[in-house]
């Protein structure tokens, strides 16, 4: 069995934006995984499902709007297809890649759910823009049902959807057990499908998840090695975008903290990865974050590339 675990992060680069691109993105990152299992790490792969996610439910719309026999799908079962049909891409070009350069190793994908709180305040102020521009009318209608839009000026109106943190991993223990039996698993794609737990039955809940705040659940509550993340920058920046910017090749915890309350983070971008590291550094202490990009990931666990945050 491999010596390190770890929890590998991917962003939209590693899977494109749509499902041609995603064909050839994967075997980019393919190639980009299968050099971390020859560095003897066990995989435990999530990832993200934007993109992927708001074309199901763009196209599951559409379809209702053709055929009045259809029914739209709800956004749990919207993030249920895009996990099933990104871990089928990914699993069958990773378990390809292995194969070439001689490693025979079972690679699964796990259809994961995450509970939420019904009453956390995300549903109160929804965020995630997702599916396609609706005119003013269709707008009104989605509001009718109880749904969130938001304007994007002269373009239309857009879904807006809650993002809750997770609470809970219902398959937590599958996911455990194939990793201790050294499988690479894929699991929690997109977040996680959200639930809310109602009695013995879980609801799914109209909301996403933010994919780094699941991948950093994840790592800690396996207790892994070491989370890597990876996105579309190289490395971690101060002052990113100015002419100040200037790379960081480490920090703490603490430091993470002091840069967070600066306001150096994007929210939308940077900022989840770094509240990510800091709760898988919380429980697990000895652990390890690397944040970098798919190129530099094979240098970046050699020490030679990327940021590095401990605790």
């Amino acid at each position: 069995m491999s010596k390190k675990k770890v929890v590998v992060s991917l962003g939209h680069d590693a899977l494109g934006y749509t499902t041609t691109e995603q064909w050839d993105a994967v075997k980019v990152t393919a190639k980009a995984l299968a050099d971390l299992v020859e560095e003897d790490y066990q995989l435990i792969i999530t990832h993200s499902n934007g993109p992927q996610v708001s074309m199901i439910h763009k196209a599951m719309t559409e379809l209702r709007r053709v055929y009045i026999d259809y029914t739209p799908a709800p956004m749990c079962v919207c993030s249920a297809m895009s996990q099933g049909y990104v871990g089928y891409d990914i699993q069958n070009s990773l378990r390809a890649e292995l194969l070439a350069r001689g490693i025979s190793k079972p690679v699964s994908t796990i259809l994961t759910q995450v509970t939420v709180d019904p009453y956390d305040e995300a549903f109160y102020e929804p965020t995630k823009v997702i599916g396609r521009y609706m005119s003013k009318e269709d707008a009104e209608t989605e509001i009718k049902k109880g749904n969130y839009v938001k304007e994007d000026s002269g373009k239309g109106f857009r879904r807006v959807v809650a993002a809750p943190k997770p609470i809970d991993i219902v398959e937590l223990e599958a996911i455990r057990t194939l990793v201790n039996a050294g499988q690479v698993v894929i699991a929690c794609g997109g977040g996680g499908i959200p639930v809310i737990e109602q009695k013995h039955a879980l609801k799914g809940a109209s909301a996403v998840i933010e994919k780094d705040a699941i991948a950093g659940k994840l790592a800690g509550e396996l207790g892994v090695d070491e989370l890597i993340i990876l996105t579309g920058v190289d490395c971690v920046y101060k002052d990113f975008a100015t002419e100040k910017a200037a790379p960081l090749d480490s920090m703490n915890v603490a430091e993470a903290r002091e840069l967070i309350s600066q306001g150096q983070f994007g929210e939308g971008t940077m900022l989840p990865k770094i509240e990510a590291a800091i709760a898988y550094l919380e429980k697990v202490p000895e652990g390890k974050v690397r944040i970098t990009s798919m190129k530099c990931v094979k240098e970046a666990v050699r020490g030679r590339a990327g940021t590095v945050i401990t605790a």
